[in-house]
């Protein structure tokens, strides 16, 4: 992983403070999307962890890992399964709650979304306390999937969530 792009990512995080509450200091990731370069660089940076491993599928988490997630899926080769805010998937689905720092929220993926066995990778723009994806590695396994790596542009380490997902390998770029 080049140092020199992990700056300029770095360089691209806008911070929004006090959203969405009083308190927080939100990691705008909006100025990599709209600049090609950064972009780019984001997505060479996960499909560097990537490469190598055997993997079938990428998940990606609603919404932002949607972004991240199926550019890596489409330059691999390979499937990409949305896991989303329950309500939204139109087949038969299983689900998994979790909490959040303001309540209570549920995703779903389909049930036929990964076949029993296959290689995932889960992919998201932020790992923070780690309930999302917790629960998403658990909505993952449920189904039949074995989860190869947790892979993240952003890691709020403050907050510990990677203990969450132990023993799942965890890759991040940018950590604050």
């Amino acid at each position: 992983m080049s140092a020199d792009v992990v700056k300029k990512l770095r360089d691209g995080i806008r911070d929004v403070p006090d959203f969405p509450k009083k308190g927080i200091t939100f990691k705008d990731i909006t100025p990599i999307l709209k600049d090609g370069d950064l972009f780019r660089a984001s997505i060479g940076l996960f499909l560097e962890q990537c490469r190598g491993k055997q993997i079938d599928k990428i998940v990606g988490i609603d919404a932002r890992g949607f972004l991240f997630g199926s550019a890596v899926a489409y330059a691999l080769g390979i499937g990409f399964v949305p896991l989303r805010k329950k309500g939204r998937l139109p087949y038969k689905t299983e689900s998994a709650k979790y909490s959040l720092e303001y309540g209570e929220a549920e995703m779903e993926l389909h049930i036929d979304a990964i076949v029993r066995g296959e290689q995932v990778v889960l992919i998201d723009d932020l790992l923070a306390t780690g309930g999302t994806s917790a629960s998403a590695a658990a909505l993952i396994k449920k189904v039949g999937g074995d989860l190869v790596a947790a892979i993240f542009l952003i890691e709020l380490e403050f907050l510990n969530g990677r203990e969450k997902l132990k023993p799942t390998e965890i890759i991040s770029f940018l950590k604050y």
